[in-house]
């Protein structure tokens, strides 16, 4: 439960005791029930109506919401994983295969985090090495060999920041996953489903349409560590550290609806009242809805379309006219 979810805890607490000690067998118990339920519907949607960046970000990273396998095994049928970046090992962190969408072929790449805590260390929290990038090169590729569309899913605090990974090439590994997708002859979709976090999370988020969860975030650089930089925020003060981290998180402009204004994203996917975690078959039912929107006009581009598109997207952004 996050700190702003106390009033909705509290509703549900009262509505589980009534329901525990059997209080149901007179009407007006049944109408009090069913108040109360009114009432932490309504409380619900009003708390995430109003929600702040810094708390935007709170539920982009909450353990119950949807990754990649989950939107795999609601929305897409014959999935068949594929491992390995044929140099040196097989990344968990970032997932990929071929699967099935409406009956149509599409190659599927995404950041994979754990539910739980023995899932968090084999997917190392979802933050990719250098491996699980040039996997994700590997299935780009494989992907306009085939002619088959690629979908996306970023869910990413970062690209793992260790000494083994720098070892091995991280900066390289991520500009050439870049690069790739910027000449790619085959059209790539984007879901920015949780954290959208810099580099690791851009190394794989190259769209021609670029999607996002309510509550996703998708930044250069976390509200935490902006702070960090900009006004020496530590763990030696975490009041302070708060305040600065919610300052940041308002100046960074990482949440759907201001990097919808910025032309950065191409469609905000509604959540669930109470956010993915609550509800994740209808967050996957609205994502599958938003991918069969774009689907067909992306799988209807020649191949030079496909690339020529993705590259004057993105080439645009951040050009403002005075």
């Amino acid at each position: 439960m996050l700190s702003f979810e106390a009033p909705i805890l509290e509703l549900e607490t009262k509505i589980d005791e009534i329901k525990k000690l059997d209080m149901l067998n007179d009407a007006a118990s049944q109408e009090a029930l069913a108040e109360l339920e009114k009432k932490l519907e309504k409380t619900r949607s009003e708390i995430y109506r109003r929600l702040t960046p810094i708390q935007r970000t709170e539920v982009a990273r909450h353990p119950s919401r949807p990754y990649t396998l989950d939107y795999v095994k609601y929305i897409f049928k014959d999935f068949v994983e594929l491992r390995g970046d044929r140099y040196f090992a097989d990344d968990p962190a970032i997932v990929g295969g071929f699967a099935k969408f409406d009956g149509n072929q599409v190659m599927i790449i995404g950041h994979q985090k754990g539910h739980n805590a023995r899932e968090n260390a084999l997917r190392n929290f979802g933050m990719a090495k250098p491996e699980g990038y040039r996997k994700a090169v590997r299935l780009f590729k494989l992907a306009e060999k085939f002619r088959r569309p690629v979908i996306t899913f970023v869910d990413t605090s970062g690209a793992y920041p260790g000494v083994d990974a720098e070892e091995r090439g991280q900066a390289e590994a991520i500009a050439k996953a870049l690069f790739t997708m910027s000449l790619l002859k085959t059209p790539i979709l984007t879901v920015i489903t949780g954290e959208g976090g810099s580099g690791g999370a851009l190394g794989i988020a190259m769209g021609n349409k670029v999607l996002m969860l309510e509550n996703a975030v998708y930044s250069v650089i976390s509200p935490e560590g902006c702070a960090s930089i900009l006004w020496g925020a530590n763990r030696d003060d975490a009041a302070k550290s708060k305040e600065y981290a919610a300052k940041a998180a308002e100046a960074l402009k990482s949440t759907a609806a201001e990097l919808y204004k910025l032309n950065v994203i191409d469609e905000i996917i509604e959540e669930p009242p109470g956010g993915a975690h609550s509800d994740p078959m209808k967050t996957a039912a609205n994502v599958g809805s938003a991918i069969r929107k774009y689907l067909p006009e992306l799988m209807a581009l020649s191949p030079e379309e496909a690339a020529g598109s993705r590259y004057k997207k993105f080439r645009a952004m951040g050009v403002f006219a005075s």
